[in-house]
This record gives structure tokens, sequence and C-alpha cells, in this order.
């Protein structure tokens, strides 16, 4: 949900001059829009492509007085341009009439045999590793990099709106996109300087950022980490580019020739070289593809400068345009290097042409490279997420130093706006609506606490009935290096208050040295996961669900005291110990036991569990990328895999505790992008328990019992169906993302994406826990999945109405158990791209 939110946090702040300004539509003889039609300023190599609705849009700092627009089978046509901006052009397309004895410029469905442009495209792939920074064994530039938000489409009838009253100083100052042509008002600037070092040898590169600076919202890593992971690098010689988590297929894949139709438009000279331009646009729609033209040099087969831009019928959501211009430098007559990257995103809710949004706009620029200049292999391996406020925020003589490109009146004029609107009474109030929905906390800054979550607030189960809960955090800042924690909560059925408290403390932020520690008394639902840290402050699923499959009667009460040490020794990888004292009893005896052998009691059954644990884990994420440098750190990007294994020692007589045992636990979850074919989850868990424990510490198969879809659950398995000592578990889930879908006619406006999971898990019960765990049996049948591997599978139909998602799931055996349940039906929704 954030990635929607906070754009539209940045809701409030100007000139962007330019010489020559065209727009409007390209049609037949009978009013239909014509696709793909090529526009160009004469006498120049500045142009574009009509988009799917016929429509174009392009400026330039240059003046120009004649347009041509041309297209196969139509006579090619030239429009004076009697005055610097025009828009809403009608361009009518007449049907040719001569026999063309050459085609210079080419539409429609092209053939890859003995096609120029796809034999160029053949010799760009044999020579994509000569070319850029791959070419070197080592290599070092400077990055400069500024993303700026823009409120677009702005008119009368938004001005008037009474959500801008008092704030109406905010349009003095209005100018028009040089890509869509829309007015715009420019709200949120950020601006990032880093020098970047890489080894070809070592396939290993870090950025090290020096300075960082944004408007309004100085140091607010929630819109940092936001922007950080909505514009991620991509190289446009990979197959794939990804954004907005969608790998889109590149126009210079080697599958490109099955995505794309390639024309040869032109060739010229282009900064003293010689250079092809090569025209490409969707064979088919729906799918993740661009549109646009290249040039490319006729001898190094390097890429000069290139535009992309997303069709209109690509399967995104929320996002209108994506455009994107790269432009290239020659270094030593035959190296091309990247000179600058500009990326224009218009959000929006809707994808008709007059819809309002936001524009993202990233220009980066690269400079000052170097090469062959090695450094320890140690430089790479040290702290790759090195963004600290406390050392980059610079003064402004080191931006005057290092801007590689200068600031325009635009730019500098949001400086100046957010200054104005942060005394605003009105405006701080927008802000503070949207930052509650982004985070769920309300913040007192007076006392420099948060109250929430406000997602918490309501539950209901069957041992407390309907319950409420309120909580409280410190908060002085997003890089505290300590924050205490706490809640309350209260069962209308139990009348019982429950309550949590918990602490983090950072010691030394080069190791990242973290002690934590807390008490929970609730109740909550055991058993919803496999391998998972301790946290004393969890949301239960027991307190958070409203609806459930069946009786959701098998509840625990907690009593829960922790203590850990933390530290990261290296980038990305963490090392933690800490001990936990539990006190388990069943929250409806009647309905559910936890009751076990325990011949020391006077009956010779327990029905409580008190437990000492001491525990170690270590945890490796390769590839994650956070921001801050308090106790708490923002994740920046989810495409990276996890690699758990934990170890937990029981200790028998230690503060009164029963069982002696050992477990080892290992769990890796890898996130796999699969080209143009969608994005595969993969989870793999393994674990076992040495020596005799109760019920109340096996390792129980997740069942859900809920209508939502929760990945590594079974969501055909009741709650406590399945017990185990020894088990390993596989979860496959695999989003197409309406690849199969788009190649539907009747389905294909729709936009659904298709789903699949497979989900399988083998367990054993040895024959001591099962005698241990007799007296349990009456409410809670012990059975482990050790005849035959149990597995699940379902498909699911997502972006349904862009928001919600259907998962149909399937039990595929021990159907015979009592009350099994074969069919399932669970959902969720969420805002994703």
């Amino acid at each position: 949900m954030k990635k929607i939110l906070f754009p539209l946090l940045l809701l409030f702040s100007l000139f962007a001059f330019s010489q020559s300004k065209v727009g409007g539509i390209v049609v037949d003889d009978f009013g239909e829009p014509v696709a793909f039609a090529n526009v160009l300023f004469k006498n120049s190599t500045e142009g574009t492509i009509s988009n799917d609705n016929g429509r174009f849009y392009m400026e330039s700092d240059n003046t120009y007085e004649t347009l041509i627009v041309s297209f196969i089978g139509f006579e090619t046509q030239e429009i004076s341009l009697t005055q610097k901006v025009t828009y809403e052009m009608e361009i009518k397309m007449k049907e040719s009439t001569e026999q063309l004895n050459e085609v210079i410029l080419i539409s429609g469905k092209q053939s890859k045999k003995n096609n120029p442009a796809v034999e160029i495209l053949k010799k760009i792939w044999a020579k994509k590793r000569e070319n850029g920074v791959r070419k070197f064994k080592q290599y070092a530039f400077s990055k400069y990099e500024k993303i700026e938000f823009d409120l677009n489409t702005i008119d009368s009838a938004l001005m008037n709106k009474k959500i801008f009253k008092g704030l109406e100083f905010v349009f003095d100052d209005l100018d028009t996109s040089r890509i869509t042509g829309k007015t715009y008002l420019p709200i949120f600037l950020n601006e990032t300087f880093s020098k970047v070092n890489g080894d070809n040898i070592l396939n290993e590169e870090k950025e090290k950022i020096l300075g960082n600076k944004n408007s309004g919202f100085d140091n607010n890593q929630a819109i940092i980490a936001f922007v950080s992971d909505l514009y991620q690098d991509y190289d446009i010689y990979d197959n794939y580019l990804k954004f907005f988590d969608k790998s889109f297929t590149s126009p210079l894949s080697r599958t490109g020739v099955d995505t794309y139709n390639y024309a040869l438009r032109d060739s010229a000279f282009v900064d003293n070289k010689w250079c092809y331009n090569i025209v490409y646009y969707p064979r088919r729609k729906n799918e993740l593809t661009f549109k646009g033209d290249f040039w490319v040099n006729d001898s190094t087969f390097a890429i000069k400068n290139i535009n992309l831009e997303v069709t209109k019928s690509a399967n995104i959501n929320w996002v209108k345009e994506i455009y994107i211009e790269q432009e290239f430098d020659v270094v030593n007559d035959s190296v091309f290097l990247l000179k600058r990257d500009y990326m224009l995103s218009d959000f929006s809710f809707q994808k008709k042409e007059k819809s309002r949004g936001v524009y993202g706009k990233r220009t980066t620029v690269f400079d000052n490279y170097e090469f062959d200049k090695e450094l320890p292999k140690d430089y790479y391996k040290a702290d790759k997420n090195p963004f600290d406020p406390a050392t980059i925020v610079q003064d402004d003589s080191f931006w005057q130093k290092n801007r590689l490109e200068s600031l325009n009146k635009d730019e500098t004029g949001i400086y100046k706006l957010l200054d104005t609107l942060k005394t605003v009474p009105k405006f701080k109030s927008y802000y503070n609506i949207v930052s509650i929905l982004g985070s769920g906390y309300v913040e007192i800054d007076k006392w420099n606490l948060d109250i929430g979550s406000v997602y918490d607030v309501f539950g209901y189960n069957d041992a407390e009935g309907a319950r409420v809960r309120a909580g409280l955090r410190t908060y002085f800042g997003e890089n505290d290096p300590w924050r205490v924690e706490g809640y309350m909560a209260y069962g209308f059925a139990d009348q019982k208050f429950k309550h949590g408290l918990a602490g983090k403390f950072l010691l030394d932020k080069k190791s990242r040295l973290i002690v934590s520690g807390g008490n929970r008394r609730d109740i909550e639902q055991l058993g919803v996961s496999l391998t998972a840290t301790n946290d004393v402050l969890g949301r239960s699923i027991a307190s958070s669900s409203l609806l459930t499959v069946g009786a959701n009667n098998r509840l625990t009460n907690i009593n829960l005291s922790a203590f850990n040490i933390e530290m990261e020794p290296m980038t990305n990888f963490r090392i933690g110990v800490g001990g936990t004292f539990r006190t388990l009893s069943s929250a409806l005896p009647q309905d559910f036991s936890l009751d076990y052998v325990n011949p020391n009691t006077s009956g010779g059954i327990a029905s409580e569990i008190e437990q000492f644990d001491f525990q170690t884990v270590m945890i490796f994420t390769p590839g994650k990328r956070t921001i801050g440098y308090g106790v708490e750190r923002r994740d920046i990007n989810e495409n990276y895999s996890t690699l758990l294994l934990k170890y937990t020692k029981g200790i028998d007589g230690l503060w009164g505790s029963d069982f002696d045992y050992d477990k080892l636990q290992f769990s890796y979850s890898q996130p796999w992008q699969v080209g143009g074919f969608g994005r595969l989850l993969s989870t793999v868990e393994i674990g076992k328990t040495f020596g005799e424990v109760p019920l109340g510490l096996l390792s129980v198969v997740p069942g859900n019992q809920t209508f939502f879809s929760n990945y590594g659950t079974f969501p055909n398995l009741d709650f406590y169906e399945f017990v185990t000592d020894t088990y390993a578990a596989v979860h496959l889930e695999h989003n197409f993302n309406g690849r199969l879908f788009s190649r539907i006619p009747f389905l294909r406006k729709l936009n659904l994406r298709e789903i699949v999971g497979l989900r399988g898990v083998w367990g054993e019960l040895s024959d001591a826990n099962l005698v241990l765990n007799a007296p349990a049996v009456g409410t809670t049948p012990l059975q482990a999945p050790s005849d035959k591997i149990y597995y699940e599978y379902s498909f699911g139909i997502g972006n349904i109405f862009k928001i919600f998602r259907i998962d149909f799931n399937f039990r595929g055996n021990y159907l015979d158990r009592p009350d099994a349940r074969p069919f399932g039906v669970t959902g969720t929704f969420g805002f994703n791209f």
C-alpha cells in the first residue's frame, strides 16, 4: 500500500523553458487513431511515435518550423508550425496511391527474416560485453541523481477545490511537461551524489553516498526508501528491465525479435559518429513492453541514445506513462559510456488521458570515469548500506561543486516553496493524515510518542470474543538509537486485560550491536509458522482475524519474557543470541488440550508448560538494501533471498523449566524473476527436535483457518491438524503477471493476473512424543504427514479491480481425515503495481 500512499503524501510546490512543443492525435480518413506513426521535427533526429491511441507529444529546446508525420501505406504529411507551442493537433493521414520505391519509415507487423534492423540487433548482442564499463577490469565514476515529484494535469477546477483553500499561492507558476504536454506543479525534490566503484573480475559493485538533500521532508526515510525502491538502476543491454516489481522485455533483448517489431528508419551522423536509427514497437498488446527508437553506431554497435515508452496496454497499475531516455558519450573514439539517464513516470488512479496524477522524474548524470584501478576485495565486503543522514547532509558549497547538472528554475523553486508550505497549518494537517495511513501511527510531537498501530485496534477470537487494543511507542526521529513500545488489550468475552512491553537499544552503530527485551501476556494462535524469530510484540493471528473457517478454538495463553543480543558483523549477515521463558496453557481447555504426562504431579498429568529456552540464530539476506542508522532501519527493496539457521536449547530445571531438548531449524526463501514470465517465490524449511517435548513445544505444520491468503501456510489445513518433531516443507508461488490472460481476447482488457501455487510438507512424530502427549489426544489428535507428503495446489486470479486477489485452494491428499477441507477460497487485497 505504501507505494501508492507516499506519492500522494507529496501532495503539494515552476518553469521549464523550451522552444518547440507539439502534441495531438494522428488519425486516418475515417477518424480512427493511427498507432505507432512516426512523428519527426524536419531536418533533425528528434522524433517520437504515436501511442496505442494515436496520441503523441514531444518537445525540443530548438525551434522548428515543420513537423513530418509518416506511416506505411499513407502519404507523408508535412505540417507547418506557425507558433512555438501547438497542442491538440489532429493530423489526418491520407492513403498513399503511389508504389513505394523504398521503405524508409516502416510500421505494422515486420518480418524477422531479411530485416536489416534485426541484423543490426544481432550485432548489438554480440558486442554488448565490449561496450560500457564491462570492457574494463575495474571501473569508477561519479553519480549525481535528482528525483522530483510533480502534481500534474492542473486546471482551474482543481485550483478552486476546497482542499487548496488557503494554499492558492502554490499555483502561481506552472508549466508543461516536455514529454506529455500536461501542466504540472513541482512538489518534492531529492538529490544524491555518490561515488561508484566496481570490479568485473570479482563481480562486485559498491556505491558510496557522499551527499543527500531533499526538499520539505528532510531525513524522512519512509519517503527516501520509497523513492529508492521505486527507481532502481537498470541496464538497457539486459534482457529484462525491472520497474515497479515488473520485468519489461528490453528492446535490446535476445528475445526481443519475438516481442517487438523492428524497422530501420534512418542513418545519420550523431556527434560525429555514423549511426543507424531503429524504431521498435510491440507485436502484441497487454504485455510488459516498450515502444520507441534508438541510435546505434555502425562500427562498435554500441547504443548512442535510446528512448523507451511503456505502451498504454501494458498490464501495470497506477502508472499511466513511463518514459525513459539514455544518452551515451564516446570515449577514446570507441568506448560508449552512459552519460545521462532520464525517467518519467505518471502515477494516476486511472489511465484516461485527462486524469490527474503525480509525476515522478529521475535524472541521473554520470561523469569522472576511471578504469583499471584495483581496490582491495574487503572494500566491497564492507557496509553496503551506507546511507547515514548524520554524515551525508552537506552544505550549499558541496552541492555547487558536485552537481553534475545544474538545477533549473523549476527545481530551485521547490526548496523555497516547501519551506513556505511547512509554515501553513492546513498543509501540515494533510501531511499528517497521509502519514498516519502510511505508517499506521499517530504522531504526538510534543511528547515524542506515537499512538498505534491503528490497524491493530479491533480483533476477534473464540476465547476473547471481541477485542480492542491500544499501543504506544517512543519516537524522537527516524534514527532513534533506542525505542520502547507497549500495548494494552481487553477481551470482552473473557473480561481480561492483556499487555505487551518491549525495548530495543543500539549500543554500537558500526557492528549494529542491539540489545532487546520485553514481556508479553496475551492469547495467541501458536503454530502459524515453522521457522520464525521471537518477536515479543508481533501481531497475533488470534487477535487480528474477524472471520475464520470452522472453529478457531485451539488458542494458547502465553506469558513470554525474552532477552536478546544481536549484531551484524558483515553487511546483511546478522547473529543473535538470547533466552526466553514461556508459560503456556490452553485458552479453551474444554476444546483444546495441551495436557501431557508428568509423573511429578498428583494426577500424573500437567496442563501448563513452563520452559526456559536458549536460542541462537543466524540470518543472511544477500542483496538486501536498507536505509538509516537507528535501532530500526527501513528496507528499500524486496528482491532478496533470506537464509535462516536457528538453534534452540531447552534447559530443564532452570527457573522451574520443565524440559531438556534441542531443536535445529533452517529456512531458505528466494524470489526469482523468471524473465518475462513473471515472478516465482520459493521457500524451503527443514527442522528436527531432539528429545521429548509436549505439544506446546513441537513443530506444528502451519494451517490457515482465515479467509486471507497467507504465503507460508497451508490454507486447507486446520490449526494443529499436523504436528511434527521432524519436518521438511516446500512452498512455491508463481505470479505470471498477466502473461497468459493477455493472450485471451475477451480477458485482455481486464488486466487480470494469474497465480499458481504448490506446497507440500513431510514430517514425523516419534513414539516417545506420542506417549508423552497422550492426554491431549482427546481434543487434539496428533498426526504427522509421515505416510506420504501432504500437498496442496492453488490457482489464483489477481488484480481484480486492481486491488483484489482470489485463490482457489485444493487439498491433494489425506482427504479421509475427519472434517478435512478438500477445497477452500482465500483472498487478499492491496495496492500493487
